[in-house]
């Protein structure tokens, strides 16, 4: 079987997640009855869904990791959401080799914020990571139409993950 980069790129997290104490199984999972190949059920009530970023970080003064939520990617989501106790989004700063995440909901406040101050709804949606080495991740959502302006700013410790899942 042909390796694709999301194998490997997905492997760096379910490696951490398998390795966790309380650790018992994982599958895939499934929306509208189709198999995703980014989302996954860890023992048997908690799901996550794994996006990257391979190029990142952009920006020499505040260097961002950037994902990109497609309207296909919030509707698998919602899909999940409704089949499990938990949902995790796990956002992969590749170039960083570090593993931040976060809960569908606060993906949910930041995307709700944007449609409010833009006053309607896009394609896509861009969550943006901050990685300062030693310290906390700083996710948040650009206001729109204006760059470098932060909203939903929230900062993730760096050991949340695989933790937080298990919690």
């Amino acid at each position: 079987m042909k390796i694709d980069d999301d194998h490997m790129y997905h492997g760096a997290a379910l490696t951490q997640i398998a390795e966790h104490p309380t650790f018992k199984a994982i599958n895939s999972l499934e929306a509208n009855g189709k198999r995703l190949g980014c989302a996954f059920l860890i023992n048997a009530k908690i799901g996550i869904y794994i996006k990257y970023d391979a190029v990142g970080p952009t920006g020499k003064k505040y260097p961002e990791f950037k994902f990109t939520f497609s309207t296909k990617n919030l509707q698998d989501i919602q899909n999940l959401k409704g089949q499990l106790d938990k949902l995790f989004i796990v956002l992969i700063c590749l170039k960083a080799k570090e593993i931040c995440v976060i809960t569908e909901d606060m993906l949910s406040k930041l995307i709700d914020l944007r449609k409010r101050d833009k006053g309607s709804m896009e394609s896509a949606y861009q969550i943006l990571v901050q990685d300062f080495e030693g310290k906390q991740f700083k996710v948040y959502i650009n206001a729109a139409g204006t760059k470098g302006k932060a909203m939903g700013l929230e900062k993730i410790p760096r050991k949340d993950f695989p933790r937080k899942i298990f919690a």
